[in-house]
């Protein structure tokens, strides 16, 4: 399995928003991705019930705690206006176009690359680039280590810093301060 990275650039989070603005369904996925660190398993199995305007509330399905996020209002914004006025509280918000189901992971992989390739964004990216761009932005706008860990359940600094792209930006920095 590749490795994929977090979207550092504002500029491309936008460039990914707009290449999605077709698709309502898609866009709110990739929203509710980068403003969470939910795991794309415990977003694609979310349904209208389990958001509201202020929380969404899901059991998760990796450590089976039951989690209350908070809503910013990027995720009500685009709950308001991608959600239909006449969904059901039990219909999927991701809703497969094959059945009664919600979308795959693999097709939610698709939809994700496929937007970074229209965007023009050469990142790796993955559907866990959703939760690693959270984490990112959450950690340079100043959220302390210690906490940002607890949000994403790792046992370590080091590994909160190297899941987030950290560590490996401030080793290549090294090489290119050390300039002789």
């Amino acid at each position: 399995m590749n490795e994929v990275m977090p979207l550092k650039s504002i500029r491309d989070i936008e460039r990914i928003k707009e290449s999605l603005s077709n698709n309502p369904r898609n866009l709110l996925l990739f929203t509710i991705g980068i403003n969470t660190a939910l795991r794309i398993s415990d977003i694609l199995t979310l349904k209208v019930r389990d958001v509201s305007d202020t929380h969404i509330e899901i059991t998760e399905r990796k450590t089976s705690k039951r989690s209350r996020i908070k809503i910013n209002d990027s995720i009500r914004s685009a709950l308001r206006d991608l959600i239909p006025a006449d969904a059901n509280l039990d219909d999927w918000l991701f809703p497969s176009r094959k059945g009664d189901n919600h979308i795959s992971r693999v097709q939610a992989w698709r939809i994700l690359n496929k937007a970074a390739d229209v965007a023009g964004v050469n990142v790796a990216i993955g559907t866990h680039s959703l939760r690693k761009t959270f984490a990112y932005h959450a950690y340079k706008s100043g959220v302390e280590l210690p906490l940002l860990m607890r949000v994403l359940n790792h046992a370590s600094q080091r590994e909160t810093l190297r899941y987030i792209g950290i560590e490996s930006d401030e080793i290549d920095e090294i090489y290119i301060d050390v300039c002789l």
